[in-house]
């Protein structure tokens, strides 16, 4: 089979999409050696990705995501190669590629949170913006072989919002934690220095700030958990710098806490291991997710997290996780004070994290991708 992947999330670029693009390839390249492969980069993330297995090649397709050229060449433009089966890894799958693919959807965030608080758009675009991204999810779901998802919360979604798939082939294969993440695993008789600037006790935060992340909450909880009895705390937040973050300085400073939170900015996974390594413990207070793996990596590195019980994430998180309310900020702080005041429940909470991790594994993913990718193509044929 000549198989194309769109890969022009992959890596830091992408944030939680390119882990799982970067991942899926890394693990496909050692499960399949049959097949040919062909990956589709942007100039921002080609030099991140060096084929190991002869079978896959790089290709530079230089189209902007969500834009024209996205919709009107991209999709002509891969005829050239031929592909039997297409990987659209996101929901913007061209309107007009008419060859057989298979989509991987990981959540219906911008149907279930429309907020013109997630753009930098104004009302009229915004509202032009979801038109256009129902309308192409939509497509997408309805013309794909088959339809890879993340979690079951995610599956169910997807059929209740479009009824008609449930008659289409919806798959779902977890991601797992990051390589870079699973190698080891801190133990309290390892301590580890903070990275250079920062000081503990901290709790940690690692993601983008986008309105269904909540921080402005956790923000809140914060500032009621340091007046409960933890002054000595601090919140560091670890996220590329953008709209969304530079909104969420100003919140702090309306709330007087921007002296107890560090805006950390882009973290290299080397250094996100060491923020891991240190933190006392993990907070998730996302409102929606389709899988949540930020605190699955937290937990990878025996961290114990405090985590929101919205959407998939005690499907992920199982037991391993003490969960709040995610609309409450009394709730989330007073989550945040037992965990602070009980190392016994930190170390309960990290044992049972590594037990759960052990169920998730990005080459379980890849195999069984590859599967949907056979059974695809067979269904064409």
């Amino acid at each position: 089979m000549r198989i194309g992947i769109d890969a022009r999330f992959y890596g830091t670029v992408g944030k939680g999409l390119g882990r799982y693009v970067s991942e899926l390839i890394r693990q496909l390249e050692l499960v399949d050696r049959e097949n040919e492969y062909f990956v589709f980069l942007r100039e921002t993330n080609w030099g991140e990705y060096t084929p190991r297995n002869p079978n896959f090649h790089k290709v530079l397709a230089e189209f902007a995501w969500y834009g024209l050229a996205e919709q009107l060449i991209y999709p002509f433009w891969l005829r050239r190669f031929r592909l039997d089966l297409m990987h659209f890894t996101h929901f913007n799958v061209p309107w007009l590629y008419r060859r057989p693919f298979v989509v991987t959807i990981h959540d219906l965030i911008l149907l279930s949170h429309p907020t013109p608080r997630a753009t930098t758009l104004g009302p009229l675009l915004f509202r032009a913006k979801y038109f256009f991204y129902r309308l192409i999810i939509r497509s997408a779901i309805a013309r794909a072989v088959t339809i890879i998802t993340v979690s079951r919360y995610t599956q169910d979604q997807i059929e209740q919002v479009f009824p008609f798939a449930k008659y289409k082939t919806i798959a779902v294969t977890y991601e797992a934690c990051g390589s870079a993440f699973s190698a080891a695993v801190r133990t309290e008789a390892r301590p580890a220095a903070p990275p250079p600037g920062l000081t503990r006790p901290f709790l940690l935060y690692v993601g983008n700030a986008y309105p269904h992340k909540n921080l402005e909450r956790l923000l809140r909880a914060f500032a009621d958990f340091r007046r409960r009895g933890h002054g000595s705390h601090h919140l560091i937040l670890v996220g590329a710098q953008d709209y969304f973050y530079d909104r969420l300085q100003l919140e702090a400073r309306k709330q007087k806490i921007a002296e107890n939170i560090v805006f950390f900015g882009k973290a290299s996974d080397a250094e996100l291991a060491d923020l891991y390594d240190t933190a006392e413990f993990y907070v998730f207070p996302s409102l929606c997710e389709g899988f949540g793996l930020p605190p699955l990596e937290a937990m990878c590195r025996g961290l114990a997290v405090a985590s929101s019980k919205a959407t998939c994430l005690p499907e992920i998180l199982g037991d391993a996780a003490l969960y709040f309310d995610p609309e409450s900020e009394t709730d989330m702080a007073q989550k945040l004070i037992s965990l602070a005041d009980d190392p016994g429940l930190r170390t309960e909470l990290a044992a049972k994290g590594r037990t759960q991790t052990k169920k998730y594994d990005w080459n379980s993913c890849a195999a069984a991708t590859l599967r949907h990718y056979q059974q695809a193509l067979a269904k064409k044929q």
